[in-house]
Parts: structure tokens; sequence; C-alpha cells
């Protein structure tokens, strides 16, 4: 917890990590190959330009006046050659850069993802998940600026510019006219452009919808995803729904570049058709001639780069400022970077002891105070008290997502503070009382920690968690789609769904945030079927509202402000008339 005040403290008064020579090291260097292509095709791109007013000039003062046909069909075809390299290298530079920066910010997002999903629980208990998902999926969209557009254009443009000012200095630079394409022309490319790009694009927006709330709901999920160590798991399926993304956007950029190209020609090929009718009539005679056309498209050349390098810095102040929040999270140490934890555990018996444990979410406001108590192998240990009393801050402890401030616990007697996590929590199974369900099928969710589990593996888990109840009498039967957090379910059959898959963990120490509060009898009599199957050999931790639920308890621990006040069976602790008997005797009169 200091350690996160530390890093937000920092955050706040740091000033921006990122310089452009360390993006240049980091991002452009280890691509130094595709850059360089990158800029020899820009540089080619920019003398390609420069021959049409060239032509021009040639066409005016010397084809016109020499009379000369011969000459004229020469001068076309070098225009001609001149608009088709100008074509090929546009095209070049976006498949070769945009797509390489979209592959970078495919990679660096799937980086940032996994990052995350490693960092500990407070991490994401003092931080919203859609701002998470913000720095994820835009944050390293600015990197298409340093590989894709930006510093390769900056240089292009800049030796466009240069090179057009010189020629400008020997012409008149007080003529500004340019002549440019006919509107016709353009209007037909983007009519057929907008055409065939449009379903590409619409693709993507479902795409990334999807990907986004699958991350969303992977933030929102992720105390089930480290209880049940599928962090592996998680990170594949995001790295599957990026690459689906960029597939999409490279199939988009190619077009674009394609439809482009093909534009820049044929529009290129309409001027050089002005240029050869003009010739022509100049010829004959029909038409003067002069440095004016010549000098108009060259202050174009010149002033197209200006215009764009412009917008270049702010591209670049993005990129970097992107690349600055990016940092920032890959930086934060992981749960597992924890060198305190080295001992891996190969199998579990499941004691875990609590040896005067003191826990505080912030300094010198501890919420527990003193906890000892042994829960032993196969054991329920039950947690009653009032609301806020630390019944949850004790699970979160025997779940590893906390680590006490004094005192410790220990899982066969190691400390599980120096414990690897995924070690101990293949062997954890967590149901809450609000449980988080994926978008999905029925079956996927039960599956979701153990995807390559046997069907009959599956059946088992359906039959003893009394999912069958409600899913016999679907048409789809386990393959019913249930929405965004199982929107389509009861209450009780979220929770037997819930108690499926932990069962299907099979795990070792069940933390069980009781799911029979606020249910109908009905559910709840099913419910309490289900759990009676999933402690069954388990150490159970279960933090208990409704108290008839737990009579059979093998002790039961009564908290009240973070202290343990009664302890013992629930026989002991009605002969003994004190708080247990007080809540018990409350609850049986409501």
């Amino acid at each position: 917890m200091q350690h996160l005040k530390e890093s937000v403290k920092n955050k706040e008064n740091s000033k921006p990590k990122v310089t452009l020579k360390q993006a240049f090291k980091t991002i452009i260097w280890p691509r130094r190959k595709l850059v360089f292509i990158g800029l020899i095709l820009i540089v080619i791109r920019s003398l390609a330009g420069l021959i049409l007013p060239w032509q021009s000039k040639v066409l005016l003062d010397d084809v016109v006046p020499s009379g000369d046909v011969s000459k004229l069909y020469n001068l076309i075809a070098i225009v001609l050659v001149a608009i088709l390299i100008q074509a090929v290298t546009s095209f070049s530079l976006t498949r070769i850069l945009s797509v390489q920066a979209q592959y970078l910010i495919s990679e660096l997002r799937a980086q940032v993802q996994k990052k995350v999903l490693s960092l500990p629980i407070s991490f994401f208990d003092n931080t919203k998940s859609g701002a998470l998902v913000s720095r994820i999926m835009s944050d390293v969209e600015g990197v298409r600026n340093l590989i894709g557009t930006g510093l390769v254009q900056l240089v292009g443009g800049s030796f466009t510019a240069i090179i057009s000012l010189i020629i400008l200095i020997k012409l008149n630079p007080w003529m500004t006219l340019f002549v440019f394409i006919p509107l016709s022309i353009f209007g037909y490319i983007a009519l057929r452009a907008f055409k065939y790009i449009r379903p590409i694009f619409r693709k993507r927006g479902k795409i990334n919808a999807e990907v986004t709330g699958r991350l969303t709901e992977t933030l929102a999920g992720v105390r089930v995803i480290k209880a049940f160590n599928a962090e592996a798991q998680e990170n594949t399926v995001f790295e599957k729904g990026v690459d689906k993304l960029y597939q999409n956007v490279k199939k988009s950029l190619t077009a674009t570049a394609l439809m482009t190209s093909s534009s820049t020609f044929l529009i290129g090929v309409a001027t050089t058709g002005i240029m050869g009718i003009g010739g022509y009539y100049m010829i004959l005679g029909e038409m003067t001639t002069g440095e004016f056309l010549f000098f108009t498209l060259i202050l174009g050349f010149m002033i197209a780069p200006i215009v764009q390098m412009s917008n270049i810095g702010s591209q670049l102040t993005e990129a970097l400022a992107g690349l600055d929040r990016t940092e920032e999270l890959m930086n934060m140490a992981a749960e597992e970077d924890d060198e305190n934890r080295t001992i891996q555990l190969d199998s579990l018996k499941g004691n875990i002891a609590f040896d005067d444990v003191s826990f505080a979410y912030e300094e010198d406001k501890e919420v527990l105070h003193n906890i000892s108590f042994n829960a032993p192998a196969g054991s329920v240990t039950a947690l009653v008290g009032s609301s806020g009393s630390g019944k949850s801050t004790i699970a979160g402890l025997s779940a590893t997502f906390l680590n006490p401030k004094s005192g410790k616990v220990t899982i066969d007697s190691q400390d599980l503070s120096k414990v690897k996590l995924n070690s101990y929590r293949k062997y954890l199974g967590v149901v809450l009382q609000d449980e988080f369900l994926f978008e999905g099928t029925i079956r996927e969710n039960i599956m979701f920690p153990r995807p390559n589990a046997t069907d009959q593996e599956l059946q088992n888990a359906v039959k003893a968690a009394y999912v069958n109840e409600f899913t016999d009498r679907f048409d789809e039967g386990l393959d019913t789609l249930i929405g965004e957090r199982g929107v389509k379910l009861s209450g009780g059959q979220r929770q037997r769904l819930a108690i499926a898959r932990a069962i299907l963990a099979n795990p070792k120490v069940i933390i069980l945030d009781e799911a029979t509060s606020n249910l109908d009898t009905e559910s709840e009599a099913l419910i309490q079927k289900s759990l009676n199957e999933l402690v069954k050999d388990r150490t159970t931790i279960v933090i208990a509202h409704r108290l008839s639920t737990i009579r059979k308890a093998d002790q039961i621990l009564v908290i009240e402000a973070g202290r343990i006040v009664e302890r013992g069976t629930h026989d002991e602790l009605i002969s003994l008339e004190g708080r247990y008997y007080d809540l018990y005797t409350y609850q049986a009169k409501i």
C-alpha cells in the first residue's frame, strides 16, 4: 500500500520520463532498417515529384519552341514514369512503415495488458477500470507517429521544402498560384474509396468494441482471474483479440494505400494529359509560353511539406506523452517481482493459520488487530460479525490479495508472504456473493479455470452444483449465452454457475463469501446443497451472512472491530449467550 502511495505521488510530481532521444533508442533504432528504407523512399518520392514541374519548364522553353513532336512524346513518357514512381513509393511507405507502426501498437498493447494483470489487487482498488482501458488501448497509439508518419515525413518534407526553395530563389518568389487537379476526378476517387473501405472500418469498430469489452471484463474480474491462477489464459485471449484488430487495420491501411496511390497516379495522368494537350496547342501557336506553370508547381511542392510539418510537432508530443504514461505502468512492481517470494509449493494439504496478524489499508488505521486462529486441512471456518468488522479483510489475506502489516499467515506452516503466488493460487478457489461472470456461454464460464477439462468433469461439476436443474430447461443447454456479467440469469442461477466453476477447478482451499443471502427460499436450499458439495474435503473460509447456514461449521469466529471476540462451534457459542447468540436469535426472529 505504501508503495502504491509513493508511486501515485511520484506520478503527480514527476516530469515526463520519455524523451525523443529515448524514444529514438527504444522505438526507432531497433527498426532502423525499415526507417532507413522509408527515408530512401520518401527522398525518391520527393525527387520524382519534382519531375513534373521540371518537365513543364522543358515543355514551355524547349519542346514548344522547337516544334518537335517526338520530344513531346519523350517528355510525356518521362513524366508518366515519374508519376508511377511516386505512386509506388507512396504505397510502399504506407505498407512498410504504417503497417509496422500498427504491429508495434498491437505488441505494446499486449505487453501493457500483461503487465497490468500482474499488478497487485491494491492497484486495482485504487484505479478505475475505464482509465486502465484507455491507457492500454489509446496511450500506445502515439508510436505510429514515430514509425509511420512523424519523423520520416519530417525529414522527407524538409528535404522537399529545401530543394523547392532553392529552385524558387532562381525564379520569381512572388508568384503563388498553383494549378490543381480537376474536382471531378477527386469526387470519383472519393466515392469509390468510401464504398470499398467503409465496411472495413465498420468491422474494425465491432472488433475494437469486442476487444475493449473483454478487456474491461478482465480488469473487473481480476480477483477471479488471480484466484484461479488464470493470468496466462487471459493474456492469450487478449493477444488473439488485438491480433484480430491488427489484421483488420492492416487490411484497411493496405486498401487506403492502394486507393491513394491509384488516385495519385490517375490524377497525374490527367495532369499529364492537360500538359500534352496544352503543348500541342502551343506547338500550333494557339497558346503562349513562359515560366509561370513551372514556378506555381514548385511553389506547391514547397508549401505542402511546410503545412504538413506544422502538425508533426503535436503528433510527436502526443506520442511521447502516451509512451510516458505507458512507461509508468511498465515500471510498476508486479506481484511476482517480490524478492521475498521464493517458496514454491509443489503440493498442498491446506492447513491455514493466522499468527497474531494485524492489517491496515491506511497508515495508523488498523482494521485487524492481533488475529490468531488455525483452519486445519478439510475444515470449515466461518467468519461472522457486523458489516465492516474485518471479515472480508481476513478472507483477502487468506487469498493472498493482501499482505499482513504484522504477524503472518501460513499455509502448511509456510509463510504466505514468501510463497510464490502462482504456486499457491493454483490450489485456491474463490466464490463471491456477487460473483463475476464473463459474457459468453454457461459452458465457457464453468470451464474458465480449466479450459481443457473433460466433458465428464464438466458434467460432474454441473450436477454437483445443480446447474442442470435450470440448464435442462434451456434450448441451448450449457451453450446458452448469459449476457454481460450473466444478466440473463437469476441471482440463484449465477451463484450455482459460480459454484460449479469452483468445483471444476478442484481447489484445496476455498474462500467463500456465502452465496445464499438475498435469495428466495428455493434457490437458497439448492445453493446450500451445492455449497455442501463444494466444501467437501477442502479447507474452507466462509464469510457467513445467514447464520443458519453455518451450524455445521468446524469453528465459528465472531469478528467485531477487527478482533476475534468469540470462537467455537455453533452449539458452544449459543450456550455462551454472547455476541453470536444475539446475532443468531435476532436473525431467527426476522
